[in-house]
């Protein structure tokens, strides 16, 4: 049996939005798929600009309205909401992670002796950092495609470079404002997410019992159903016997009359 969901000690109207659910979800339409995918990007991205966009303390940071990257991230944690790509290990994790290398590496060219040099070895630096990325993430278990653009747009973007280190919070935050975009809208009429750290683990097989004379209980395994057409061609089959021309059913008959003819012999 798989381990109990944690979730599954709170209540119920709790639980329910943080994707606990005590059986399989039901199969819903494509149209219903649509409208609430529809409805969480809009509210996601929506909700991310409002509070950088809006919000005094950001705008004197000078940091971007959205970062890009999210658009695509959208897709997944609001249309694809089952696959492990879309969960917020990888949500949060890949984010995070793509920011950091995207940044490390842009302060490592920053070292080069002019703004001249650095400016011509960025694309470097944002190829660097999206393949490493990549990596970290496999290694990690975090793997979240858009992620990848998190960390070029560390090297490449203008206003991603500007703000620095500032880069690793405002990622957060839009991670965070993500997921709780999703947890509320998907939760509405389908389960988000799957699993939050760790995919639960497939059922275990039972166990053979041991009987008390040493052997194992064996189990009974099912009997392939017998191909009709097969033992009809087989029945039907013909061999040479005496220069006639013998069938497998009288075959058979000539076989017990052959031995019923045979004399027993004494002990």
């Amino acid at each position: 049996m798989s381990p109990p969901n944690t979730l599954a000690h709170f209540p119920r109207w709790f639980s329910h939005w943080f994707g606990y659910r005590a059986g399989p979800p039901p199969k819903h339409p494509d149209y219903l798929i649509w409208f609430w995918s529809w409805i969480g990007a809009f509210c996601g991205i929506s909700v991310i600009q409002a509070v950088f966009e809006q919000a005094k303390y950001f705008v004197k940071k000078g940091v971007p309205t959205i970062i890009a990257s999210y658009g695509a991230s959208a897709v997944l944690i609001y249309g694809a909401i089952e696959a492990p790509l879309a969960q917020p290990r990888a949500l949060f994790g890949g984010h995070f992670l793509g920011a950091l290398i995207g940044v490390i590496f842009t302060k490592l060219f920053h070292l080069l002796p002019t703004e001249e040099h650095f400016q011509r070895l960025r694309w470097l630096a944002g190829s660097l950092s999206c393949a490493t990325a990549l990596v970290v993430m496999q290694m990690t278990g975090t793997t979240h495609p858009p992620a990848g653009a998190t960390a070029l747009l560390a090297a490449v973007d203008d206003d991603v470079l500007a703000i620095g280190w500032y880069y690793l919070p405002v990622v957060l935050l839009s991670s965070a404002l993500a997921l709780g975009v999703a947890l509320l809208v998907n939760n509405i009429q389908r389960r988000y997410p799957v699993f939050w750290f760790y995919p639960a683990p497939p059922p275990l097989a039972p166990a053979a019992k041991q009987m008390p004379n040493g052997m194992i209980e064996s189990k009974r395994v099912p009997v392939p159903a017998i191909d009709a057409d097969h033992e009809m061609a087989s029945a039907t089959t013909t061999t040479v016997e005496g220069g006639e021309i013998v069938s497998r059913a009288e075959e058979s008959v000539l076989g017990n009359r052959r031995s019923s003819r045979e004399p027993i012999l004494p002990v």
